[in-house]
């Protein structure tokens, strides 16, 4: 049985008290990081083996992973911040796991925190029907994906760096004119900052204060007024 277990983004008291208990009851725990899992096994008073699975990994990890799902073992899978499998490399173990044991295995989802979500609820943009588009590309093929971006009708959201976050913005600024963003920084961490404006107006605010941390980038409809 593989549990999918949603991790907070920041504030460790999102964490779900049913996201608590299935870390509790497992045999081990697939993550992203065993540093950044271990501090939330820690906060619960957990000790759990602990493998790590991330874009990185080597076949011989998640034969590893899957060994231990073939002799019967519980597990849980997590990942640094948010819901696994969505833009993260978690994916990939439970394609290997489905595809190891068939439709009649279990994986189960314990929902709870995911940054898009959480940015879409107060973006002020309509959400029943959005475009996600995880990172963009860090080099090959950034000109289609800016360009998709603006020929997308509904509202878009994607996440962006630190590093390439001002980048960005510039080349999103270059092709959604006049179209309204809203870009959340660190969001349910003690430095949360949310940001609303043009692509410009929003690079300037960036600007004068910090752009330290994650963000999750909004884009309002091509109708929205």
């Amino acid at each position: 049985m593989l549990y999918i277990v949603a991790t907070p983004i920041g504030n460790l008291s999102d964490l779900t008290p049913r996201a608590a208990e299935t870390l509790r009851a497992v045999d081990a725990v697939i993550c992203e990081d065993t540093r950044v899992t271990a501090k939330i096994l820690q906060h619960l008073g957990i000790k759990k083996p602990m493998i790590a699975v991330n874009q990185h990994a080597s076949d011989a990890r998640i034969a590893e992973a899957l060994k231990l799902l073939r002799e019967g073992k519980s597990l849980a899978l997590t990942t640094d911040a948010g819901t696994p499998a969505i833009s993260d490399p978690g994916g990939k173990f439970v394609e290997a796991a489905l595809k190891e044991f068939g439709e009649e295995f279990q994986v189960i989802p314990i929902p709870g925190a995911c940054a898009a979500i959480a940015a879409l609820s107060i973006s002020g943009f309509p959400a029943d029907k959005f475009l996600f588009l995880g990172f963009p590309p860090h080099k090959n093929g950034r000109k289609a994906y800016f360009a998709k971006i603006a020929m997308t009708e509904e509202t878009v959201c994607f996440y962006e760096s630190t590093h390439r976050i001002l980048k960005t913005l510039g080349e999103l600024g270059a092709v959604i004119n006049e179209r309204k963003v809203v870009v959340c920084r660190e969001l349910t961490k003690l430095h949360e900052t949310i940001y609303r404006g043009s692509s410009i107006e929003v690079t300037n605010q960036l600007k004068k204060g910090s752009i330290k941390g994650e963000f999750v980038i909004i884009l309002c409809p091509k109708s929205f007024t």
